[in-house]
């Protein structure tokens, strides 16, 4: 956390993805199934929040005493690709620090079920991140689940919009709860610990 920023200002943590049934499974939509688990975890639902098209919830993370965070859970309705307003709407609605931003997301630069976290940086050709990036500015969390490389000659975009296959579905709890847990790690004890942790 940045010195400047008080250890009271809320956290907002942003799954991306798509809305829909249709894309519920897709690879691009890890973002999601990991918000989805902190939801869970929270013990709490999500809920349309007005002007700002997007899915929230509002809660708590982390033990008793210095280390519990306040914290809102997102899901922004708007596509992948124009993420960015909706993030930032709520950002600003919430009074929440940019480097207190996190966004989960697939990365197709690392392989699959690999974590890595950092602070800022690019966007690496991905939608959702340059929508952020571009309405906020870089100087945000990012927690990035690998999914690896399409195969063959396969699009970029067809990939990610693809569903897991089913050996991956074999070891997706286990790498979303995994993401989960590096979030929570991120949000009460910071980026260095949870680097440390889970970065692989």
């Amino acid at each position: 956390m940045d010195v400047t920023t008080p250890a009271s200002a809320p956290w907002l943590i942003v799954g991306l993805g798509n809305p829909g049934p249709e894309y519920a499974m897709n690879r691009h939509n890890v973002g999601f199934m990991v918000a989805d688990l902190l939801a869970e975890r929270i013990g709490g639902k999500f809920k349309r929040a007005g002007k700002a098209q997007a899915q929230v919830l509002e809660g708590r993370i982390g033990p008793v005493g210095p280390a519990n965070r306040r914290v809102i859970l997102a899901k922004p309705m708007s596509f992948m690709n124009l993420s960015g307003g909706p993030v930032n709407a709520l950002r600003d609605f919430y009074k929440v620090p940019v480097g207190n931003v996190v966004a989960v997301h697939d990365e197709l630069d690392i392989d699959y079920g690999t974590l890595r976290l950092k602070l800022g940086g690019g966007d690496n050709g991905h939608n959702g991140l340059k929508s952020v990036t571009k309405a906020m500015g870089p100087d945000y969390h990012r927690v990035r689940f690998g999914i690896g490389r399409p195969p063959g000659r396969m699009q970029v975009a067809d990939f990610v919009l693809k569903d897991f296959s089913s050996a991956e579905r074999k070891e997706l709890d286990y790498f979303v709860d995994r993401a989960a847990d590096a979030v929570e790690c991120l949000v009460t004890e910071g980026l260095e610990r949870a680097q440390g942790a889970y970065n692989s």
